[in-house]
């Protein structure tokens, strides 16, 4: 068994789509980044990443490449699935929380999950998505941007 945790953090910007969990959520400003700036899935990836002691995801996808640019994160995650997969190892669980303190994403969440479970060939039970505020505190409660943090449980075969 291996544990991995992961971080991400975007900036909230004008002119961009708000993009969590593979969801286009409706709101006035957008997480911005070289890809599509989804920080829940881009944490996810840094946790398998982590737990499977394969580095993180800008050594796999570098925000320098234009491969890479405006790209579906769950793009990413099917392949961080597949090197999962390649090395012999088996997804158990992901637990994430989302940190934004607008909008309300309760109701996006289970869109989230059946995006993420899809993505990996997962069942529901093993994705826990959660969303919290930080009450007016920080750079998520002054709405300058949103976090993400996941921590994932993997298992060689």
């Amino acid at each position: 068994m291996r544990i991995g945790t992961g971080y991400d953090v975007h900036r909230l910007a004008e002119g961009r789509r708000l993009i969590l969990g593979g969801v286009d959520i409706p709101f006035t400003k957008g997480l911005l980044g070289h890809s599509d700036a989804d920080v829940l899935v881009h944490a996810i990836c840094d946790a398998f990443l982590g737990a499977a002691a394969l580095g993180d995801i800008g050594k796999h996808f570098p925000d320098n490449s234009r491969k890479y640019k405006n790209i579906d994160s769950l793009i990413l995650l099917q392949q961080v699935g597949q090197l999962l997969k390649d090395g012999g190892f088996t997804i158990i669980n992901i637990d994430s929380t989302i940190v934004a303190e607008k909008p309300k994403l309760a109701s996006y969440i289970p869109a989230m999950i059946t995006n993420i479970t899809r993505t990996l060939g997962v069942e529901p039970e093993q994705v826990s998505v959660k969303a919290t505020t930080t009450e007016g505190l920080g750079f998520e409660g002054r709405e300058e941007g949103i976090s993400a943090q996941a921590v994932v449980l993997i298992q060689n075969k």
